[in-house]
């Protein structure tokens, strides 16, 4: 191991790379080690409550010049040692990261609640595939209110963010899908401004999208190994089954266009009747991409599963002619290069995981950073876009992320994303 080098509080200048022997509140800072930018930094180091600070020689710019001699230290009075000692008041810059530390905890409580939110209309979801055959008609309107929700929340906010759920799945993949498949098509039409009544069928479609999958049988749908011919023969048609389903349920043609044709390609190779460009619906074409993304992402043989960066990578480079260009740019815009789930290491060396996603600034994420002195359940929220001392470098694959890493991001064995936008309006009625 290096030696480690010290410099006193006079030696400090621009380019050199400190560590901040601090706990994480006891500063101002991000994060307790950079490279100082500015003589401001230098000034907010001098505050602190260091008489020295360790530095990295080999990730400085230049050299600290020699230190100063330090005056002989007076001779401690002995009333003044008696005297209380008196709480200073806090600095700007302290104030500053209080006021970080408060809004992180607002974050961490609105997280909590919308995971609640998204359990219950998963739930909701369930209960509705539970109950087309039984209770037809009052299934549908349970159906038709929830989209309604969903459209007036997501479509009357200023601001939209997503965010990454937990693992709470117990066993309801396929109503995680279909909620999945539901809340990215919404992101996508709101983007294109679509007409309420447009995002109404939308919904529908989305949610009911696998409905046929009623009647496919469970060893077929649960298989882990590729599908036989004759099984893939077989899975299949359930894009025919859901139609059918529809028209017994009096669903509305571009609900069952949905429902037809949520695995048409937009090169031919799709199926189940090869469409080929524009000839299938906008809506399907959306639902398409949707659906597409969340399979490659959680598929039933999780050690296949992509990464969200991944899956958007592979449909963007190597996929792409089997998307609608236009909506795959939408798609893409809407979610970020870094989607939700997606580990990143920033520009400083630190690993992080994408939180929230803002689709009005989707560069700009929130990250959960990896600090090994902080308490996982008080981890560090950085907000990209208020951040000015680091970027996001690159994505990593959790593989490449040393355990103790990976084990307190936790990364999601399934993605699962939900919106926000009580969060949303709140937030921009304080900027």
């Amino acid at each position: 191991m290096a030696d480690e080098h010290y410099l006193s509080m006079d030696q400090l200048r621009v380019g050199l790379y400190v560590y901040l022997d601090l706990k994480w509140f006891e500063h101002p800072f991000a994060f307790g080690h950079f490279k100082i930018k500015s003589e401001e930094q230098i000034k907010v180091i001098r505050s602190l409550s260091l008489k020295s600070v360790r530095y990295a020689p080999d990730l400085s710019e230049g050299s600290p010049p020699p230190p100063v001699a330090a005056p002989p230290a007076p001779v401690p009075d002995a009333a003044a040692a008696l005297a209380p000692t008196i709480e200073p008041e806090l600095s700007p810059v302290m104030l500053a990261k209080r006021a970080m530390m408060a809004q992180m905890q607002q974050r961490r409580d609105a997280a909590a609640r919308i995971e609640k939110a998204f359990i219950n209309t998963a739930n909701t979801i369930r209960d509705i595939e539970k109950n087309l055959y039984s209770r037809p008609a009052e299934t549908v309107q349970q159906t038709t209110k929830l989209i309604s929700d969903i459209a007036d929340s997501m479509l009357g906010a200023p601001e939209l963010v997503i965010h990454v759920m937990g693992d709470k799945m117990g066993g309801e993949e396929l109503y995680f899908h279909s909620l999945n498949v539901t809340m990215l098509s919404m992101m996508m039409a709101r983007d294109l401004k679509l007409p309420v009544e447009v995002v109404g069928a939308l919904g529908m479609g989305a949610i009911l999208h696998d409905v046929g999958r009623k009647e496919v049988p469970d060893k077929i749908l649960k298989k882990i190994e590729a599908l036989t011919q004759a099984e893939r023969n077989f899975y299949e048609l359930h894009c025919q089954y859901g139609v059918v389903m529809g028209q017994r349920l009096q669903l509305a043609p571009p609900v069952l266009a949905i429902i037809r044709e949520h695995h048409e390609l937009f090169d031919g190779t799709g199926y189940p009747a090869k469409l080929k460009g524009e000839v299938t619906s906008l809506l399907s074409r959306i639902v398409v991409i949707a659906n597409y993304y969340d399979e490659l992402c959680n598929p039933n043989a999780i050690a296949d599963a992509l990464t969200p960066h991944e899956a958007l990578s592979l449909m963007f480079a190597k996929l792409r002619s089997k998307f609608d260009p236009k909506l795959l740019q939408v798609f893409i815009r809407c979610l970020g290069v870094y989607p939700p789930g997606t580990i990143v290491q920033l520009s400083n060396g630190a690993i992080g995981m994408v939180a929230t996603v803002n689709t009005a600034r989707p560069m700009k994420p929130t990250v959960v950073v990896y600090d090994a002195d902080i308490p996982k359940e008080e981890a560090i929220l950085l907000d990209m876009e208020r951040e000015t001392e680091v970027n996001i470098a690159k994505a990593i694959r959790p593989a490449q992320v040393p355990r103790e890493v990976y084990n307190y991001l936790s990364p999601r064995k399934r993605v699962s994303y939900y919106f926000d936008a009580a969060s949303a309006r709140s937030d921009a009625g304080k900027s």
